[in-house]
């Protein structure tokens, strides 16, 4: 499913519409029902993790920022946050079937509770493949399972009394009262806790299960994790209580370093070229393996690793020497 950084930029295509009124609606949603946005004004657009968070008011209502407020605030947000750097990331490479599935059931594990009654605030939680357009529309770029060029149909649509309109797919919908974030967890807001997320990463479980707990680490995804525990060399599956202090603090660093590159790289329409998610070899040629992991009970996900790039802790003395695998 799109991790942080996608659904930024989603957020960043709907800022230009806050204040404008929706003249049409449309869209395949069963949950939600469509209409009930038609002739609301798009008071306010957020980010939290990987939930996009869309206000709406009856048309007379309070006008919300202006779209050039809106755009402004958040560039000066992501650049207190997100230094200039120069990443080489942006779209996810297509998922192989196995972790199609594994994104599959993490989606569902993540997708929001059942409905606190009517809000004005509508969120939106992406499942795979899931994307917002603005002015456009999705086309098919390949031929599906039973050989037709079909399409993807959008769960809703919203034209605006302007003439642009904005398009989203595959996603779950849900009327609340108001976004349920903690933004000391987002690893792309600008009140992310680092003294909290250090602390949790000290926890005894596997460092790549507490990678993923989105209460101290909202927006960070499968495709984060893989990479950032390259770059920090450290095996997935080390107890973070084994690992020094010093290694705890570049792991975070890569972890918010990588996930501001990323987001960058996909707003200067760049691909992701990943060092060893879904690979065959890690840059340096040596053979990578590969391992579904999880909580005990919870989902499991795909990982890959480089033995001698990321060599296993053994437990009884913490000392990071190589171990057969």
């Amino acid at each position: 499913m799109p991790e942080g950084p996608s659904v930024r930029k989603f957020q960043l295509l709907t800022s230009p519409f806050v204040g404008q009124v929706v003249a049409k609606v449309g869209g395949s949603s069963r949950k939600l029902s469509v209409n009930d946005l038609n002739a609301l004004r798009l008071q306010d657009s957020q980010v939290h993790g990987k939930n996009l968070y869309l206000a709406f008011v009856a048309a007379e209502g309070p006008v919300g920022p202006t779209a050039e407020e809106t755009a402004l605030q958040r560039e000066a947000a992501c650049g207190a946050r997100c230094p200039a750097l120069q990443g080489q990331a942006g779209v996810p490479h297509p998922l192989s079937q196995d972790e199609e599935l594994q994104e599959a059931q993490h989606s569902r594990s993540e997708a929001p509770e059942a409905a606190e009654g009517r809000g004005n605030w509508l969120r939106i939680h992406f499942g795979m493949f899931g994307s917002v357009r603005a002015n456009e529309f999705s086309r098919a770029s390949r031929a599906n399972k039973r050989g037709d060029w079909k399409d993807p149909v959008p769960r809703l649509v919203l034209h605006f009394e302007s003439g642009g309109f904005l398009v989203f797919y595959n996603c779950r919908m849900l009327w609340c009262s108001s976004p349920r974030a903690d933004p000391a967890s987002d690893i792309l807001a600008v009140e992310f806790h680092r003294g909290r997320a250090l602390r949790a990463l000290c926890a005894p479980d596997p460092i790549c299960n507490t990678l993923l707990d989105q209460r101290y680490f909202s927006g960070l995804g499968n495709i984060i994790k893989n990479e950032i525990l390259y770059l920090a060399r450290i095996h997935p599956l080390t107890p973070g209580s084994l690992l020094a202090l010093s290694d705890l603090e570049r792991l975070l660093d890569c972890a918010l370093q990588f996930s501001s590159e990323w987001l960058h790289s996909k707003l200067r329409g760049q691909g992701l070229h990943p060092r060893v998610y879904q690979k065959e070899q890690c840059p340096l040629g040596h053979p990578l393996m590969k391992g579904t992991f999880g909580p005990s009970g919870g989902f499991k996900r795909l990982t890959w690793w480089c033995p001698q790039c990321q060599p296993a802790v053994l437990p009884w003395d913490g000392d990071p020497s190589p171990v057969t695998e």
